[in-house]
């Protein structure tokens, strides 16, 4: 859908830095273009879809997986305290592409916000630092390279 940021970035109307790093069938995994910090990415169906509810049988039945194998990447990228998983669906009060956002949360943000979860996310809009287009594209590849080999189990690292 033409406008649509999500769609534009899929279909590369918009730069999308780093590039895709992963794909299902239904679905697309991309580095977050907002400042939500090196390593934070989103998680987003194909098709255009507003709404939770609106997936398809086969859409729904990826989603979990995906969405464990995504903040296990994150965690062996960025070595977190904790990684976030949320679904983020408006932009203003109108509902948008859904997508969901998987962010790595390192102790060193502590520093700078004062808590963590929404409040963290919502100052680190209004701060607007996106990271750097160079250190993105290196953690794409980084994240392409070992996507079909992380390990889900509880504990388990990557070397």
């Amino acid at each position: 859908m033409d406008g649509c940021l999500a769609c534009d970035l899929a279909e590369g109307r918009r730069e999308l830095p780093g590039g895709r790093v992963a794909e299902t069938a239904h679905w697309l995994v991309e580095h977050c273009v907002g400042p939500l910090g090196l390593g934070a990415m989103v998680v987003k169906p194909r098709r255009h879809v507003l709404h939770v509810w609106e997936l398809t049988a086969e859409e729904s039945a990826e989603l979990g997986p995906l969405l464990a194998r995504t903040a296990a990447v994150a965690r062996a990228l960025v070595d977190p305290a904790q990684v976030y998983v949320c679904l983020w669906s408006h932009a203003g009060w109108e509902p948008v592409h859904l997508h969901f956002v998987v962010q790595p949360v390192a102790g060193a943000l502590r520093e700078r916000h004062a808590k963590p979860g929404p409040f963290l996310q919502a100052d680190m809009f209004r701060d607007g630092h996106p990271p750097d287009a160079t250190a993105v594209a290196a953690l794409c590849e980084r994240a392409r390279a070992m996507w079909p080999r992380v390990d889900l189990r509880p504990g388990a690292t990557d070397d």
